[in-house]
């Protein structure tokens, strides 16, 4: 039966109703409280603590769902394994190259140079915890851990791994049973659209969390206290975006995107990690909008919560260059032969730390104790500045696992270049439109 539709213009929404523009505001004014008031701001962590535990509480169950259904949406089981190859492929080149990039900036900056630290002076017992948390780190034990007790503990532990491990077979098996799994999928799709929902309702809270998070982070450590590590602060940061803009926009440009477009694009996202120091934070929201931007489901969901664990751009940069810092701080001048010895040990430990919370600080940990000449216990020279790097940790693997997704995407022969071009454009204008006859659904 033919009926007439109207056809609205989209409505412009107020600029201080958008959520990016709030989630800025609140990490100024937090930051303001901090640097003013600094007890309140260390009082305020369990705002941005309740946030993160808020969005963790949903992340198991939004990664079994989007897996799940995006596997056995696909039918076609040996594309899985094509999609895994690819996405293993593109995470160990990317990531080495990042430890390289880290390697190379910090032996041409030497950004702890001339500071001349007495190694005998260095406080062992501030980075002792971490340290003894990095032994439990073996490969054997790593492997191990990837395999849930239960089903259940998967999700109740919120261990992003294990519960792709039940998830990837469990999508498998149901693309296998055909038919007669067609009612279980439709019920998992119907729950992963709540799911998503769920999250749009949470994410209205990410400026209360930013807020909390960042005048925490002001509060305990001062802005001035990163003053007299500048240089690996600034170093860091530098290095990270010339990592962002060089490195990671010339394979976005080369797989047909902008990496400025995919930033913009990603703007929320990115304000609510560097709020919180913590990319989790915005997982579930990014699941949403890869798939929006035109890609697969059954490649966002595997490319997206294994990049989480293994594609860690901005922590294996830290890695490399923290550790040279140290050797350089204490006047230690590693040969060539030891720096790639530690290159290749952070090849290994940044993936051995995947899911391990403070990943960053205890990989470079690990990968110290199996490097003698610079000495674990000068990981306290950093501890201090060791919260501000983490924010750009965090924005650099974020954005990273970003790229990675829509790569994999093309490389699959499963990204919508339309959708891809009308989200990284941009909302379109609002236009006066007509009402139009079309036939009812």
């Amino acid at each position: 039966m033919a009926g007439i539709r109207t056809v609205e213009a989209p409505v412009k929404r107020p600029l201080w109703t958008q959520l990016y523009l709030q989630v800025l505001v609140a990490i100024a004014l937090g930051a303001v409280i901090g640097h003013v008031w600094p007890a309140t701001g260390e009082a305020l962590k369990p705002l941005g603590d309740a946030f993160i535990k808020l969005v963790k509480m949903i992340i198991a169950p939004v990664i079994f769902l989007t897996v799940v259904t995006g596997i056995a949406g696909m039918r076609d089981i040996g594309k899985v394994g094509g999609v895994a190859a690819k996405a293993f492929a593109y995470f160990f080149t990317v990531s080495s190259f990042a430890l390289v990039v880290g390697l190379i900036v910090a032996n041409v900056v030497q950004p702890g140079a001339g500071m001349n630290i007495d190694p005998a002076s260095l406080d062992a017992e501030a980075v002792k915890g971490y340290a003894a948390k990095s032994h439990d780190m073996t490969i054997v034990g790593f492997l191990m851990d990837i395999i849930p007790t239960t089903v259940v503990t998967a999700f109740t532990e919120g261990n992003i791994l294990q519960v792709l491990f039940f998830s990837i077979p469990f999508g498998l098996a149901l693309a296998m049973i055909g038919d007669r799994g067609e009612p279980v999928l439709n019920v998992l799709n119907a729950t992963a659209e709540a799911f998503f929902k769920l999250v749009a309702i949470f994410m209205r809270a990410a400026p209360i969390g930013a807020f909390g998070a960042f005048a925490f982070t002001v509060g305990k450590y001062g802005i001035e206290s990163i003053a007299s590590l500048a240089a690996l602060v600034a170093t860091f940061y530098g290095t990270s975006l010339l990592f962002v803009l060089v490195v990671l926009g010339a394979i976005a440009a080369l797989n047909g995107f902008s990496i400025l477009k995919l930033i913009r694009y990603l703007k929320e996202e990115l304000l609510l990690v560097l709020g919180t120091s913590s990319s989790e934070a915005a997982l579930p929201s990014l699941l949403e909008k890869m798939e929006r931007a035109g890609a697969a489901k059954s490649v966002v969901g595997l490319v997206v919560p294994t990049g989480y664990s293994f594609n860690l751009d901005g922590t294996n940069i830290y890695m490399t260059l923290a550790a040279l810092f140290i050797a350089q701080a204490v006047g230690i001048d590693l040969p060539l032969s030891e720096q790639l010895l530690l290159l290749g040990v952070a090849m290994l430990s940044s993936k051995g730390a995947a899911g391990v919370t403070g990943a960053g600080f205890i990989t470079l940990a690990a990968t110290l104790q199996v490097v003698p000449s610079v000495p674990v216990a000068g990981m306290a020279l950093i501890l201090g500045v060791d919260r501000f790097m983490s924010e750009c940790r965090a924005l650099t693997n974020f954005i990273g696992n970003a790229v990675a997704t829509l790569v994999v995407s093309r490389w699959e022969g499963q990204l919508d270049r339309a959708k891809l071009a009308e989200a990284l454009s941009g909302p379109p204008l609002p236009v006066a439109a007509p009402p139009v006859e079309s036939d009812a659904d």
